[in-house]
């Protein structure tokens, strides 16, 4: 068989519930609710094609990777949760925010967080490097994981440019009280990404 359906819905399943695509949709919005219409939609394709591109790479050479620099997943998971935590007190302290709408050219949003580690985090790329290593060399499961990984980014993409029709509902007193939410669900996934990478150490020891 040229293409495994079980390992693709498998895997675009976990993908998209890692990935969570509604979920960043108030993150998105309070980054680049105060931005043009043309960055938004820039950075809403930008986004998941930086994710596309790390969790690829992680999918053809993760654990040689990881193994070649000695790290594991709970490194990656507190790497990315202490920046989370960074990114949730920019937008609970207002810190980092342009209100004058203009885009700084020299902080992409698209690149940090939302490409990584929000999209690309240590939960997805950890599911790609599983889900690579189970596939046990057959040439289906590979075409399945890669289409699996596409879908997912696909879906991401259409959540994050339909999103961006919100902001003329929101106005920019809606996008300030979203960004305060959005901090604390952040700092709230960073704390939890910690503790895990934390247990993770522990485990280990």
């Amino acid at each position: 068989m040229l293409f495994d359906v079980s390992v693709y819905t498998a895997t675009a399943i976990t993908l998209i519930v890692i990935m969570d695509p509604p979920g960043q949709v108030p993150v998105f919005l309070s980054l680049v609710g105060r931005r043009s219409a043309e960055y938004r939609r820039r950075a809403a394709w930008q986004a998941p094609l930086v994710s596309l591109f790390v969790i690829s790479l992680f999918a053809i050479g993760g654990r040689a990777i990881l193994g070649y620099l000695h790290i594991g997943i709970p490194a990656l998971q507190g790497a990315g949760g202490l920046l989370l935590l960074l990114v949730a007190l920019q937008l609970l302290t207002g810190m980092g925010a342009n209100p004058s709408g203009q885009a700084d050219d020299e902080v992409n949003v698209a690149l940090v967080p939302l490409g990584t580690p929000l999209l690309a985090g240590p939960g997805a790329i950890a599911a790609v490097i599983v889900a690579v290593s189970e596939a046990h060399g057959e040439g289906s499961a590979y075409w399945a994981i890669a289409a699996a990984i596409v879908t997912a980014h696909v879906v991401v993409c259409l959540a994050l440019l339909y999103s961006t029709a919100l902001i003329r509902i929101l106005k920019i007193g809606g996008i300030t009280l979203l960004a305060k939410i959005a901090g604390l669900l952040l700092a709230a996934i960073a704390v939890n990404l910690i503790a895990t990478s934390v247990t993770g150490f522990v485990a280990a020891a």
